[in-house]
This record gives C-alpha cells, structure tokens and sequence, in this order.
C-alpha cells in the first residue's frame, strides 16, 4: 500500500467525527487522547498514594484507619485534576461542562443530598479524628465497635456479633457516645437495696471490700460504695468499680452483681424488696351476727 494512502486513511480514521459537545467535535483522536491521559492519571494517583503511605507510615494518622481515607480523597482529587486536564486537551470548555454539571447537580441534588451529607461527614470524621477504629461507641442506644471508616458510612460490630453500617452524617450530626476516646477507662455501677435495720457502715465497709477482691478492677481507681437514698422500702447502696475495657462491661456487670449477692448474703445483711403494710381497724363495720 502507498504511505501517502495509508498516512491519509489513518488521518480520516483519527479524525472520524462521533458526536459534538457544543462546538467541538469528539474524534477517535480525542478519545484516545482523553483514554491515554486518564491512564496516566491512575499510574500517577498510585504513585502518589503510596509516596504517601510510606511517609506517615507509623504516624497517628496511619493508626485508625484514617491513612486509608486520607489516600481515598488524595486519589479523588488526582482523579479530578486528570479529568479536567483530559477535557481541555480535548478542546472541550471547563466551563461548558461546569456549567451543565450545575445544572445536573441542581436536577439530581434531591437525590443525592443524603450521599453528599454523609461524603461530607466522613471528610470531617477524618480531619477531626473524634471516631478511631476499636473505638467502643454508644449509638442510637446499641454499643458497638467500630471495625471500619469509610467516606460514606462506617462500619461497626454490635456485642451480638452482627455488622451495622451507620452513615457518617449520623455519626456528626447526633449525639454519640465515645467510651475509648481519651481513655478507655469506664465505671460500672451496681446499686442495690437493704432493710433499713441493716448496720449501713458495715455493709458499705463490706461492700468496698468486695469490690477491692476483684481482679480486673483497675487499681489506680479504688471502688466507692455510696449511699444514694432512703427509698420507701429500702436503703440504697451503690458499688463503683472502673475496668479499662467498656467492650467488656456486660460480663463485669454480671460477675459485680453476683459478687454483691453473695457478700450481703455472707454476712447476712437483708436485700430489701417493696412491701406494704395493711391495718384493719376492728371498729369499722360494727358487730356481725
């Protein structure tokens, strides 16, 4: 074949017109330019993503998950930026296709607005760093442990062992308890009844010494026993221990109260329960018979 034909048909090929944006022309060229731009635009984000993981590699931000995330907006952004650039080279205007992806977005924005809230809750999650993963939080009244931080929602295990997926902007927007944020030391409390002929000092002075017995009772913080009020049928107590793992508080829980059965019993002071007390006046009614 002579060059000069082929050199032709492989222009006309090159410059074979699919479609037009506006008033540029999108050829095989220009796809194959925008192709070729994208795919350096993913070898350069991997490179960047992992010059990154090696530099914090060790720091706090890589503990938590939030190196990950941290990579996930650095490869969004690269991914952005190499768009962009593939569009002007295809001579299409940014701000043609700013201008329709504004309109786009206000068309779609009712049904996007749950996914952008939650995108934009995960960005601050991440910057704030207040949710860490095997952070033991309290949402929504279940406790759960956090196993995963992603960009929309952050996944969870319950005490039961089953996963949940709590968007990101609940965790923002909404009260939620963090009981390993600063520490994680975390107080049981256990309050129990006694009859009011109970000796109070000596079942205080029992009490503490029960929870002073318990191994996993944290030793920097001695048990407190209190008494909380003189309620209608009983005197109440209340026995403080702290532990340094909340996840676990479930199981202490049990063992303190069983702990505090058995010292009442032992030294025979009385666990109180509700009772009432009814009189008959015999001169009501007056005689039968």
């Amino acid at each position: 074949m002579d060059l000069g034909v082929f050199i032709e048909s492989a222009k006309e090929y090159l410059t074979f017109e699919f479609f037009k944006i506006g008033a540029t022309p999108v050829t095989v060229m220009s796809l194959f330019t925008f192709a070729v731009i994208l795919a350096v635009t993913l070898v350069a984000s991997r490179l960047i993503q992992r010059t990154i993981r090696k530099m914090l590699s060790g720091s706090e931000l890589a503990d938590g998950g939030g190196l990950g995330n941290a990579l996930r907006l650095v490869h969004y952004a690269v991914l952005l930026i190499g768009i962009g650039i593939g569009l002007d080279t295809m001579g299409i205007s940014l701000k043609a296709v700013f201008a329709a992806g504004a309109i786009f977005a206000f068309a779609i924005g009712f049904a996007m607005q749950n996914i952008a809230q939650n995108f934009v809750s995960g960005i601050i999650l991440l910057i704030e760093r207040t949710i860490k993963i095997g952070d033991v939080l309290e949402v929504e009244g279940e406790i759960v442990r956090v196993t995963h931080l992603g960009i929309r929602a952050t996944t969870a295990r319950t005490r039961d062992e089953t996963e949940m997926l709590i968007p990101n902007s609940t965790l923002v927007g909404s009260t939620v308890k963090n009981y390993t944020h600063q520490d994680s030391t975390f107080r049981l409390r256990v309050p129990v009844g006694v009859a009011y002929e109970t000796d109070i000092p000596g079942a205080m002075e029992a009490l503490k010494s029960a929870g002073e017995s318990i191994d996993w009772n944290l030793r920097a913080q001695n048990p407190k026993v209190l008494l909380l009020d003189f309620a209608d049928s009983s005197i109440i107590l209340e026995l403080s221990v702290w532990i340094d793992d909340p996840w676990m508080a479930r199981f202490h829980y049990s063992e303190l109260r069983v702990l505090v059965w058995r010292t009442l019993k032992k030294h025979n002071i009385t666990i109180a329960f509700p009772q009432l007390d009814v009189h008959f006046d015999s001169g009501i009614g007056g005689k039968t018979g």
